[in-house]
């Protein structure tokens, strides 16, 4: 990464992970926690059994305001803003006149503003975009605010020791609640295909909040490492893996991101190429694989016609999912090869090994209705 531990930022928790036990590794300009002591398999476990507690206090959390920041925002994005309601989330991507994703983030509509998550490795440019582009809106990014992912089953029980509101919350909600003596803005969301939260708290009240939920019985701290096996089960897309500045929503799956009006109207960065995608089809596209034996494919793996061995494509995602107890990856192929069950090879230690195509996710998800 070519951080050092003086140039990294840390968050309002990172001297609770410490005392919990974590190994810490530089990520996205930060010093975050990659497990704890019990291991990145049984955190995955724990999270789709319970609860897991995740820090997420690096990515950008940011408020729009201004006299109509949903119609601004559209110039940026293909995502319909505003249709948006009042209480509900959205998620969309900033593109790029390619149509290559900048980056994707989920668009909050609250009764004042607008509120959305960037990611943390793409956070400064994001701002930077968005203050170059959105007249008449102001942008303030919220350094005063910690994240927390509560994720997994057990995540609605636990919340709601502390506001039983959440339990009307559907996937995909949001509202500023009391939650004890906590004010925080939570979103019954998540990036794990478990129902859960994502709770923004003052930074100063975050590590007694953290404490008060890791002390609920459901409830065990986990890691980067199980957040990306158990987002890769989920066959959620990762900024930098399956997305980038050169690859567009309709090559990544994300077309059910982009609404009639929008499709039409066009108005945002790469439209013509999006809607030229859309009727004639993208030359590849992201799909699931699943290998046939247990060597996992990672990400950069070349994807082979397995009759002929041409390069068809190459693996953005790929490890084991502990809970499908198998290898399991994502990757991009020539469109003519992403049909379901359509056999490849993957080359893996210089072997060609047997693969298929698969539908996306893993496993089912369990979002909130």
């Amino acid at each position: 990464m070519g951080d050092t531990a003086e140039t990294l930022k840390v968050t309002p928790l990172h001297a609770l992970h410490k005392e919990l036990g974590a190994r810490m590794v530089p990520f996205a300009g930060y010093d975050m926690p990659v497990q704890y002591p019990t291991g990145i398999l049984t955190e995955h476990k724990h999270t789709r059994a319970s609860a897991g507690l995740f820090d997420v206090s690096h990515m950008g959390q940011v408020k729009l305001t201004g006299a109509d920041p949903a119609k601004a925002l559209e110039t940026l994005v293909p995502g319909d803003i505003q249709a948006l309601d009042v209480g509900k989330m959205r998620y969309t991507v900033f593109t790029n006149d390619q149509a290559g994703i900048l980056d994707d983030f989920m668009v909050n509509k609250r009764d004042r503003d607008l509120f959305v998550v960037f990611n943390a490795g793409c956070k400064d440019n994001d701002l930077a975009h968005a203050r170059a582009n959105l007249k008449g809106v102001e942008i303030d990014y919220l350094e005063s605010h910690a994240l927390l992912a509560l994720q997994g089953p057990a995540a609605v029980a636990v919340l709601a020791r502390l506001n039983s509101v959440v339990q009307a919350m559907s996937f995909g909600m949001g509202a500023t609640l009391a939650l004890g003596k906590y004010e925080a803005f939570v979103t019954r969301s998540g990036y794990t295909g478990e129902d859960g939260f994502e709770i923004s708290v003052a930074n100063d009240q975050a590590e007694e909040f953290a404490r008060w939920l890791l002390s609920q019985p459901e409830v065990k701290p986990i890691g980067l490492g199980a957040r990306d096996s158990l987002r890769l089960e989920a066959g959620l897309a990762l900024y930098g893996h399956e997305l980038d500045p050169t690859t567009t929503p309709i090559e990544a799956g994300l077309n059910w991101t982009i609404s009639k009006r929008r499709r039409e109207e066009g108005g945002f960065p790469g439209a013509a190429i999006v809607q030229q995608q859309l009727k004639d089809g993208p030359a590849r596209k992201l799909t699931g694989i699943q290998p046939e034996g247990r060597a996992p494919a990672r990400e950069g793996t070349e994807i082979l016609n397995s009759e002929t061995g041409e390069r068809i494509g190459v693996v953005t995602s790929g490890g084991f999912g502990p809970s499908v107890d198998a290898p399991i990856a994502i990757g991009y192929v020539a469109t003519q090869y992403a049909a379901p069950d359509t056999p490849l090879s993957l080359m893996v230690r210089g072997k060609a090994l047997p693969a298929r195509t698969c539908k996306l996710p893993f496993i089912a998800k369990r979002y909130a209705k």
